[in-house]
């Protein structure tokens, strides 16, 4: 099987900036906090994003929506991503203080949510071109790097990918991802590579190509079909962020153990020990997705009321079943 590392790897120039990697971990709602950001960093990935943030939220300090902001001095570069659908709410985002230490900004267009819809906010900012460019343009006045995440329309018979890719590099767009489903394709099915090609063969500006990729294999199969300049991981990297040291070549010497015992610590550090457990459950809980015998010890997981008893059954369930 072609590797990715031998064909495709490579840094990438985003306006002033150069990652390590062509290869980054999506946002993801609930996930992307600092402790798993720093994971995928230092797995390969050459950036991380924060999950979503609603622009409006930073705009009038809400104080939980800043947590979302979490970072430390070593994540270097720090990318956040936005939500909203008000050019003003985040231009004063990107110029604020909870930005402040962020280089990079996403702008998500590509969300799918039914709520997120009905605000006129994610995929729903496709069918509006000219709010869309606003709101990139709001970006930019900022100074930071700009990105957009978005997805070809809000089905097939409503495509705006080649027109929509052109207008964010117009508007001051530093790189596009494109999620490869329509909107009303959720997160399922195959993803449409001739909708990426198309938003890569209408620009200049790099193009991450997003969607299905969970394998090594899948994602060399979306380099050779649609031409882009990097990939992005998305839920898969939840359940195997071994992924990016396996499209990079990174050596680790990482098991799922290992992993899980160090976001322990991190987690610790950052959160309370409420939010810490809250998130070592989940990001545990995808570890064990596939392994055989663990879905016993599930019960045992979800029990756990301390940092030390969750890592005495993650040594439980993963020292058993590590290779």
């Amino acid at each position: 099987m072609k590797k990715f590392r031998d064909t495709y790897l490579k840094k990438l120039h985003i306006g002033n900036l150069t990652t390590d990697s062509n290869v980054f971990m999506a946002p993801l709602a609930g996930y992307t906090c600092y402790p798993f950001r720093r994971m995928c960093r230092k797995l390969g990935a050459g950036l991380a994003f924060t999950e979503m943030v609603s622009a409006n939220g930073l705009k009038y300090n809400d104080k939980a929506t800043a947590k979302l902001l979490y970072t430390d001095a070593d994540e270097d570069p720090k990318a956040v991503q936005l939500l909203g659908c008000v050019p003003s709410a985040f231009e004063a985002a990107c110029k604020g203080a909870y930005t402040a230490d962020y280089a990079v900004v996403d702008i998500n267009m590509g969300c799918p949510v039914p709520n997120i819809i009905k605000n006129g906010e994610g995929c729903a900012l496709t069918g509006d071109l000219p709010l869309a460019s606003r709101i990139i343009e709001a970006c930019k006045r900022s100074g930071k790097i700009v990105t957009v995440k978005f997805r070809p329309g809000m089905n097939r018979n409503q495509i705006t990918v080649a027109e929509f890719a052109r207008m964010c590099e117009d508007s001051g767009a530093d790189m596009i991802t494109v999620h490869g489903r329509t909107r009303n394709m959720m997160y399922d099915g195959e993803p449409i590579y001739e909708y990426i090609a198309a938003a890569k063969n209408a620009v200049t500006i790099p193009v991450i190509a997003n969607g299905g990729i969970d394998s090594e294999e899948a994602a060399v199969r979306m380099m050779e079909q649609t031409g882009a300049d990097g990939v992005m991981i998305a839920r898969y990297g939840l359940e195997n962020p071994m992924i990016f040291a396996e499209l990079t070549g990174r050596q680790t010497g990482e098991t799922r153990l290992s992993l899980l015992l160090e976001q322990c610590g991190i987690a610790a550090a950052c959160f309370d020990e409420l939010a810490a457990l809250d998130y070592l459950k989940k990001l545990a809980s995808y570890f064990m997705k596939k392994l055989p015998g663990t879905k016993k010890l599930k019960p045992a997981l979800y029990q756990c009321g301390s940092i030390r008893q969750m890592q005495d059954i993650l040594i439980r369930i993963f020292g058993e079943t590590e290779e």
